[in-house]
């Protein structure tokens, strides 16, 4: 079998056997699959108290290791309590005598799905000209690497976690999430609840989907790393000083007051907000926003099982996800609303282009969130690694060796950028801070060189940002600190526009005013940047209790007062 470094990777956390080069079921999971296969007349499965006995003999069947692996204890009563009594008795006859089977055959194809993966993996990007590989693997912390399967393939490993069949015992000392379902359903019947209830019904609609009608496009998973040391290949982790002295345009700022980043219109990069753990509690009771993307685009559980947990300069693409449920509600009122129909286009890859970025903010931060510690050593760059796409690193460098700034040195000057008070910034242009180089001093007509070869790139990748408040919410992060760090993220990383859903937060009433005023002053990611730091200094050690919004235009100013100051 080719690539078989992937496999062993992988392995130790799939339900699979390898012999002689081949991947296969145990004959007594085959003799298991096959009556499943048949339907209920044959097999016995018709009810969800029977289903989980033939899970619990599946896994007994697969090796003694897994036999003796425990389930979550209330598992068994959550399959019969959402399939026996949840569950309406036509909905319950039709999974038992259609979808069961379907899964079982999908699982007997599991090993042949595999191999040819692995027969066509590597070959999938430019042709395989480049190398990269994209293998099924275990792609393990500061890893970076993509991983693209087969929605088929993506069908089975999903079927592999409704029935429990994943090994356990050793996915916490490699940092990955749960992966099997019997939590999921386990929570229900602990404590039930109707989102949880829901949560169940999207993957349930998603399994009778694939059983009716498999697609058959790909997905890919990718895990972006930023490196801390400096790199010449690479763009690298972004210092204070980068960010202080950054001369690039900010991005376009469009705020929406209502909608939802998964309906977003454009080409962008979907925020997804995440817990470093990808999936969060998708599988468990969680059903905040990065749960509720998990259940309504499943296809994203499927990095659960061989993506461990993301570190401070990680993020993971996830590229062709296809949507299956509509929903109404969040967290206690979230519902799912029917079927939908995913009519996003494809790439050259056959990958929907529905492009989400998994980054985590720091959870619980309080006032620390304003140290330059949790500013720049975590959360701005955290985004920017995720917004930044390496592919362009050596168009990104180029623009900035062509022009001199690679070595780039502020000159102090009458207003030095990092001594500009607010007021300085507030009521005049933004300044121009003088560069020097081995070479002397950067005029004002290099600035606009550089500014017009930027504007150029941007012109070239209409890909920007779908987000909102990241970090906030649960997770108790600042939002007007959030939108500003991800604004600058976006900008520094080229990214043409940042769309951003206030999801109704009082906070961010004045966010589209103030980014408006900002872009009118031509400020750049420098200008902003100073700013930001100077206010959460002032946050930090209690010179100011403000919001950033209202600090940097207080709310005296009336609309009016900011219009004719408008250059």
């Amino acid at each position: 079998m080719e690539d078989r470094e992937d496999l062993m990777s992988i392995l130790p956390y799939l339900p699979l056997v390898l012999r002689s080069s081949s991947l296969f079921w145990p004959p007594k999971v085959v003799e298991a699959l096959k009556a499943l296969s048949r339907g209920p007349d044959h097999s016995k499965v018709e009810s969800g108290e029977v289903l989980f006995l033939a899970i619990f003999d599946i896994r007994h069947s697969l090796s003694l290791s897994l036999s003796a692996e425990s389930l979550a204890s209330s598992a068994a009563d959550g399959y019969a309590l959402f399939f026996d009594d949840l569950m309406s008795r036509a909905e319950s006859a039709k999974w038992f005598r259609e979808v069961v089977p379907a899964l079982a055959n999908l699982l007997l194809r599991f090993p042949s799905l595999l191999e040819t993966h692995y027969q066509n993996a590597d070959g999938l990007i430019n042709g395989g000209m480049d190398g990269v590989k994209t293998g099924l693997r275990l792609l393990e912390s500061q890893e970076r690497g993509i991983v693209v399967l087969s929605q088929e393939l993506i069908g089975a490993l999903l079927a592999c976690s409704f029935f429990c069949l994943f090994p356990i015992t050793n996915r916490g000392a490699k940092h990955l999430p749960t992966i099997n379902f019997d939590h999921l359903f386990a929570s229900l019947y602990d404590i039930y609840n109707e989102k949880q209830e829901n949560k169940i019904k999207c993957i349930i609609h998603y399994f009778e989907r694939i059983c009716s009608c498999m697609p058959p496009g790909v997905v890919s998973f990718e895990r972006k790393v930023l490196p801390l040391e400096r790199n010449p290949l690479r763009v690298s982790y972004l210092k204070a000083n980068t960010w202080s002295k950054s001369i690039i345009s900010l991005c376009r700022f469009e705020v929406y007051r209502s909608g939802l980043i998964e309906d977003q219109p454009n080409e962008a990069l979907e925020v997804d907000f995440a817990n470093k753990y990808i999936g969060g509690g998708a599988l468990h009771r969680g059903c905040v926003q990065e749960e509720i993307r998990f259940m309504i685009n499943p296809e994203l559980i499927a990095g659960m099982l061989f993506l461990p947990s993301m570190a401070d300069n990680e993020a993971v693409e996830i590229v062709g996800t296809e949507r299956f449920s509509n929903y109404t509600g969040y967290g206690s009122s979230f519902r799912f609303a029917g079927d939908y129909v995913d009519k996003r286009e494809v790439d050259y890859m056959g990958r929907r282009k529905t492009r989400i970025i998994v980054i985590d903010a720091i959870c619980s931060p309080g006032n620390r969130q304003y140290g330059l510690e949790c500013l720049l050593r975590r959360e701005i760059n955290k985004a920017f690694c995720g917004f930044f796409d390496q592919s362009k690193c050596q168009q990104y460098l180029r623009l900035f060796q062509d022009d001199g700034f690679c070595s780039a040195q502020p000159v102090q000057d009458v207003k030095d950028s990092s001594e500009m008070s607010r007021n300085n910034l507030l009521f005049n242009e933004a300044p121009t801070t003088h560069f020097a180089t081995n070479e002397g001093i950067l005029d004002d007509q290099l600035i606009r060189n550089f500014k017009e070869k930027s504007s150029q790139c941007l012109d070239q990748d209409e890909i920007g940002i779908a987000t909102g408040n990241w970090g906030c919410g649960a997770f108790g992060g600042d939002p007007e600190l959030k939108a500003i760090i991800q604004w600058l993220a976006a900008s520094q990383a080229l990214r043409p526009f940042i769309s951003y859903y206030t999801f109704g937060v009082e906070a961010l009433t004045t966010l589209d005013q103030v980014s408006e005023w900002i872009c009118c002053h031509k400020w750049t990611v420098g200008d902003l940047w100073n700013m930001l730091v100077e206010y959460s200094s002032q946050r930090l050690t209690g010179g100011t209790k403000l919001g950033f919004l209202n600090w940097l235009v207080p709310a005296s100013t009336s609309s009016d007062t900011m219009m004719v100051d408008r250059p």
